[in-house]
């Protein structure tokens, strides 16, 4: 009999998942629902549902944490941490005078990004967001003092970032500036230390090893859209959501693309649940919501993501200096399973994500936990 490797199986999956997204929207169109609010088809005036003007008016917190001790490991995407703020609607990135006039001329070389044109204000949601993040990533011996040359350097990415969404109800395009620090300043080895002492846990004793301090900018970009909605039943819903996008920098330079299905009660009218990824915050709630219609919701989700790389400093290392690094892979992919539910609004998710092998000599793929928590004022 022959035998599947766990990258086998993995892969399997998500091409079974990359072929349920491509049959969903002629699969479900027959079954798709005329009282879903749609402000993509613009022929006739739109009319924005009540709860339009407290959706326009919210902040949005969302708070990320991932871990792969979910999994009981230890070792290479070990934790990651990020705090988002996102904005009430603005009325245009250009001409709002609440923006300072520097931010206004900044972004007047970004009209490109909207889903839409700006003759149909009305259709359309423009927000800031501001982010403060921290990433850190172990080999897996943590007793091993000396470098390990087939196995990853210790990094960690501190961060912060401001970027811009601008969505319709089924669109979003987001556009990210990160900047911050990889090495001894972004703080990874104390971060890791204090939480391994609070819950007793060893030490890493290699991180007199890790990358160097280098100065990081990352430039991210995404598109989503939402390309099929359906009633199942009474009170079970279903949509896709596809995006495309990439990141430009001497952090990570990738292309990337993928999607997610979400099945449940009083689906979101956000563009799903993401894990911590650069462009992928998406829980901001549209038009129609159920966190602004005094309703819970509950859905499960599956998604995908996957990515060419041109260049990953926490693979390939110091960009001017010399310093430990690993022959990486150029394509890699991960899929996540997960629940997330809506009371009030508030917005919990977790899901459990697993991604494949990312440099020639990685013994094992990798999977760890990913808990988000939204709440929108």
């Amino acid at each position: 009999m022959f035998r599947t490797t766990s990258d086998q199986r993995f892969t399997s999956i998500t091409c079974a998942l990359l072929c349920a997204l491509l049959a969903a929207p002629s699969a479900l169109k027959a079954e798709e629902t005329d009282d879903v609010f749609d402000i993509n088809n613009l022929a006739e005036p739109v009319v924005l549902p009540d709860n339009a003007p407290d959706v326009r008016q919210s902040w949005t917190l969302n708070l990320y944490f991932e871990n792969d001790l979910f999994n009981d490991t230890d070792q290479q995407y070990t934790n990651g941490v990020r705090v988002s703020w996102i904005s009430p609607d603005i009325l245009s990135f250009v001409d709002d005078a609440n923006l300072p006039i520097w931010i206004r001329r900044v972004n007047t070389y970004l009209t490109p990004f909207d889903p839409v044109p700006f003759d149909q204000q009305q259709a359309v949601s423009r927000r800031l967001i501001f982010s403060l993040g921290q990433k850190m990533f172990t080999p897996e011996d943590r007793l091993l003092t000396e470098v390990d040359p087939n196995d990853r350097p210790y990094a960690g990415w501190l961060y912060a970032g401001m970027g811009y969404h601008t969505r319709s109800q089924h669109k979003m395009n987001s556009f990210e500036v990160n900047l911050g620090v990889v090495g001894p300043a972004a703080l990874a080895k104390e971060a890791q230390d204090i939480v391994h002492d609070l819950r007793g846990f060893d030490r890493f004793d290699g991180w007199d090893n890790q990358l160097k301090n280098e100065l990081g900018i990352q430039l991210v970009y995404e598109h989503k859209n939402r390309i099929a909605r359906a009633s199942l039943f009474p009170g079970m819903e279903f949509d896709a959501i596809v995006h495309a996008g990439g990141s430009l920098g001497n952090v990570a330079t990738y292309v990337n693309t993928g999607g997610q299905i979400r099945i449940g009660k009083n689906l979101p009218s956000d563009l799903g649940t993401s894990a911590l990824r650069a462009g992928g915050d998406s829980s901001v709630p549209g038009f129609g919501d159920p966190r602004f219609d005094n309703q819970w919701s509950v859905h499960g989700f599956m998604s995908f993501d996957g990515r060419f790389v041109v260049r990953d400093i926490f693979l390939d290392g110091n960009t001017w200096r010399d310093s430990h690094s690993v022959d990486k892979r150029h394509a890699f992919a991960e899929a996540s399973f997960g629940l997330a539910g809506t009371y009030e609004r508030w917005k919990l998710s977790y899901a459990r994500v697993y991604r494949t092998k990312q440099f020639r000599t990685q013994r094992n793929s990798h999977n760890f936990g990913s808990i988000a928590l939204s709440y929108s004022l």
